[in-house]
């Protein structure tokens, strides 16, 4: 299988994993979805606009972010902080196990699965550049698509400290990217006066 027959059988594979998810949401053009199928195009779409030469790792990594995230719900791990980072911990594991799978069953070599297994666990944060660049785009895509949704579900204290962690984890780059995204008026505002608490 020639590389780019085998990057299109990986992604394909990611999105055939994701189209089972029971979880619809609908895009800006009407147009109903799987949620995580959603999702990971948005991830990709994100990468292409800001790194368009990214790494295929960091492309296959970006793809797969969230697969089949909804087998393993929030709500099976007890509702408080450490509750929470066991279970961001347990679906990283999930994520690069499974993505594992799919990449050795289409023919990727043992150095491309690590790397992108590292990726999804988020290891070296911060200290590569790579695992950053993810990390900016998962920001991103969170801000554009899903933030106004989480901000009106949540009290604002809660979402201006959220603004401020994600903001901490994106490089300096990222921070000019999201403050041109196209943000709903709401959204916007708040994103501001988090920045301006920061």
């Amino acid at each position: 299988m020639s590389s780019d027959s085998r990057f299109s059988a990986a992604l394909a594979q990611f999105d055939a994993a994701n189209a089972e998810d029971p979880h619809q949401e609908t895009d800006a053009d009407g147009r109903v979805w799987p949620k995580e199928l959603l999702y990971g195009q948005r991830m990709s779409d994100c990468l292409a606009r800001v790194a368009p030469d990214a790494p295929e790792a960091v492309q296959l990594a970006a793809r797969c972010q969230h697969i089949r995230r909804w087998t393993i719900p929030r709500h099976d791990f007890p509702m408080d902080r450490p509750g929470y980072h066991q279970w961001r911990n347990t679906l990283k594991k999930f994520h690069a196990t499974l993505a594992g799978e799919i990449l050795t069953g289409v023919g990727y070599d043992q150095a491309t699965i690590k790397r992108v297994q590292a990726l999804l666990q988020k290891q070296q944060l911060a200290h590569d550049a790579d695992v950053q660049l993810l990390e900016d785009v998962i920001c991103l895509v969170f801000l554009e698509y899903y933030f106004l949704d989480f901000a009106q579900q949540h009290p604002e204290e809660k979402v201006i400290d959220i603004v401020q962690k994600t903001w901490k984890k994106m490089t300096s780059n990222g921070h000019q990217l999201a403050l041109q995204l196209p943000l709903p008026a709401p959204a916007h505002a708040l994103v501001a006066k988090a920045l301006g608490a920061a």
